[in-house]
């Protein structure tokens, strides 16, 4: 038997038991040193070729790993994430916490669909862009690569990602598991959480996907409670096998994600990227006796599965779908989705046309779009914030300066009537640790990695501070990863926007927000805290502490427990009309709580609104948060009109996880509450079990 001998048999009967025969078959036919290969990464030459032709090291086109030319099972072609297709030129989405920011799963599945067909385009039949770290701290460089704070919101987001891919013939691969949030010291640190933390706030998002048909999953680098990530029984065999019923295989994540072959292996790693390093051994220890055939047959038939029920979906597109019209339209459209009115005084937002804008700021007429390590996507072009508000508001009418001199900005704003400052982060100051080989004791300055600092740069405060003082119509656009400190600033600006890393259409999307073709309805996806210190312990290399405690609380239920008052709460973000939120009623069926509301739209242009579903345990016996996201439905409504709508919560949703007997419990009774954020939810009902 063939590989496409195998994968018609299993199109033809799909089910777990038919999958299994074909797998050993298949299995029976190969040589031990060919099983061996179906676990190594093969990319040295991708990359040789790539540096010498390219001027480009990294995934410059899809990294094989695995495949047996003599029986047609073809490799794994792995392509990174998760703001698009790293490799060639293609479409570059905005990032993660963008898209986080629309509560939109909808539009999520239609961005994979999109992102899909360009890995397809490309040759790649993996995507390892399913980013669902929680973010427990904003300092955390790669906060963008994520979706938010909220378990419920990341697994919602991961699970259409994962979809879109799977559907579409691409394994999907969510990562990095697990507990991976700090960045300069991810290759030593030991993140420390106990059963109930681990199952409640950090894994559920995973295993989701996992439900949700995800056929990889990349381990991490750091610990977790001692022990490296890609070498852990318990998160590769005992929970993601054994409790979570997983079938496809694991991959390491790149380079120094797998220390010891033999503990690796029989932990449950199948796959060690991109290159093999430690699993060159392997056929030295089969040899020696530390690893047996059983032990390979394992890794090996995971690989094949995950080939033979993924590959039958696979369609190759052709390579005029990168960068189409539809792809980018796509991309502008999420990013003016995602973007966060925050603040806006007096109307100051939308701008109608005729108006003299001034655009200010060091990214004012900068292309800051993110990241520049792995999830680095070499877009031909992207529409700076200038440039966007040039093609909206016409040349005569927008002037800039690309810089933070607060005279020099001073003097761009002399005559106009509205200036735009654009601040936040760019890639030098948040992102992949770009240097850091796991041994930098100092890290150098302007080398991505976690941030150092909350606050925006000070002399960006400065120029905030003396353009308020012109009269003009002062907007501030936030440019970055994840929240930042705004509090010493805040009352200076007329209106603030949170725009992200927007992608290669930002530019023209920012545009559309603050002329009012697109009414703002984006929601932070985290809290903005009045202080650094109202967030959890972070750790950085100066510390020099590498053991970490990830608490059961942080984001807006550690607010909500400790009592702080958050400057702008969890799925806070105003819109250009108002709305209004009744009718609303909570009911329990067999196997779901079944939520429904009215929205109506009662101001005067047409604007979409998220409509927000928190669960609180009224078990007064045992430690509960105040209350957690469950349910949430973004509408789009007309002015004057409403929307009635419903959504369901499974029972499952707000079990609690016992680490006596490892089983999940429900609660005798629950509040239900419904609002357009996390702060102003309120109680519309009570269900007992």
């Amino acid at each position: 038997m063939n590989f496409n001998q195998a994968m018609e048999i299993y199109k033809k009967n799909p089910v777990r038991k038919t999958l299994d025969e074909v797998t050993e078959k298949l299995l029976d036919e190969m040589t031990l040193k060919e099983k061996v290969r179906l676990m190594q990464g093969h990319a040295m030459g991708v990359t040789i070729k790539n540096t010498l032709t390219k001027g480009r090291y990294y995934n410059g086109e899809a990294y094989p790993a695995g495949g047996c030319k003599r029986l047609g099972i073809p490799p794994v072609l792995f392509t990174d994430g998760p703001r698009g297709i790293v490799m060639g030129k293609c479409t570059c989405f905005p990032v993660s916490m963008l898209r986080g920011a629309t509560f939109d799963d909808e539009l999520e599945y239609e961005i994979g669909k999109t992102m899909a067909k360009e890995a397809s385009a490309l040759g790649a039949n993996l995507y390892a862009g399913v980013c669902i770290n929680l973010l427990r701290n904003p300092m955390w460089g790669r906060a963008q690569e994520t979706y938010g704070e909220d378990p419920f919101l990341l697994g919602k987001m991961g699970v259409a990602l994962t979809k879109a891919m799977q559907e579409n013939g691409i394994i999907a691969c969510p990562k990095h598991y697990a507990l991976n949030s700090i960045e300069d010291l991810r290759f030593k640190v030991d993140a420390k959480a106990d059963e109930r933390t681990l199952h409640e706030v950090y894994l559920p998002h995973f295993k989701k996907c996992i439900d949700a048909g995800a056929m990889s999953v990349m381990g991490a680098y750091n610990k977790v409670n001692g022990t490296y990530c890609c070498e852990s029984k318990e998160l590769l065999t005992d929970i993601l096998r054994d409790k979570w019923g997983f079938e496809g295989f694991a991959l390491s994540d790149f380079f120094y994600g797998i220390y010891d072959a033999v503990r690796s292996v029989k932990s449950g790693m199948d796959m060690e990227m991109p290159y093999y390093f430690r699993y060159a051994v392997l056929n030295h220890k089969l040899k020696k006796g530390e690893l047996t055939e059983d032990d390979i047959n394992l890794s090996a038939g995971r690989i094949i599965k995950a080939l033979i029920k993924t590959l039958p979906y696979y369609k190759k597109q052709p390579k005029s779908v990168v960068l189409s019209k539809e792809h980018t339209e796509l991309a502008r459209k999420a990013a003016a989705k995602g973007t966060v009115l925050l603040k806006n005084e007096g109307k100051t937002l939308p701008i109608s046309g005729g108006k003299k804008i001034a655009v200010v700021g060091r990214y004012a007429n900068k292309v800051n779009v993110g990241d520049h390590g792995s999830s680095n996507v070499y877009s031909p072009y992207t529409v700076t914030a200038y440039e966007g508000i040039k093609n909206r508001f016409g040349d005569k009418n927008v002037c800039v300066y690309n810089g933070c001199d607060a005279k020099k900005a001073l003097e761009t704003a002399e005559n106009a009537e509205y200036i735009v400052v654009c601040v936040g982060s760019d890639w030098l100051q948040e992102g992949e640790f770009l240097v850091n080989l796991g041994n930098i004791k100092k890290k150098p300055k302007g080398s991505g990695g976690d941030r150092a600092d909350l606050r925006i740069p000070a002399e960006d405060v400065e120029m905030i501070k003396a353009l308020s003082k012109t009269g003009k119509k002062l907007v501030v656009n936030i440019m970055g990863g994840s929240a930042y400190v705004i509090k010493e600033w805040t009352d200076m600006a007329d209106a603030i926007l949170f725009s992200f890393y927007s992608g290669l259409e930002g530019g023209n999307a920012l545009a559309d927000v603050l002329s009012g073709d697109v009414n703002p309805g984006g929601k932070l996806p985290f809290t903005i805290a009045y202080n650094d210190t109202d967030y959890p312990e972070f750790l950085h290399i100066s510390d020099e502490k590498l053991e970490i405690d990830y608490g059961y609380y942080h984001g807006y239920t550690l607010f909500d427990k400790k009592g702080i008052e958050p400057q702008y709460s969890f799925g806070f973000g105003l819109s250009y009309t108002d709305f209004e939120i009744y009718d609303c009623s909570a009911a329990k069926e067999e196997n779901k709580i079944t939520v429904t509301a009215t929205a109506k739209n009662i101001g005067d242009v047409c604007g979409d609104e998220v409509v927000q579903v928190y669960i609180s345990s009224k078990n007064q016996n045992e430690d509960r948060p105040v209350k957690l996201l469950k349910g949430f439905k973004r509408v789009t409504v007309n002015a004057g009109e409403s929307v009635t709508l419903k959504i369901e919560i499974p029972v499952d949703e707000i079990k609690f996880y016992d680490p006596e007997n490892g089983n999940w419990k429900t609660d005798e009774a629950y509040c239900v509450l419904i609002g357009t954020s996390s702060k102003n939810a309120k109680q519309i009902g009570e269900i007992k079990f």
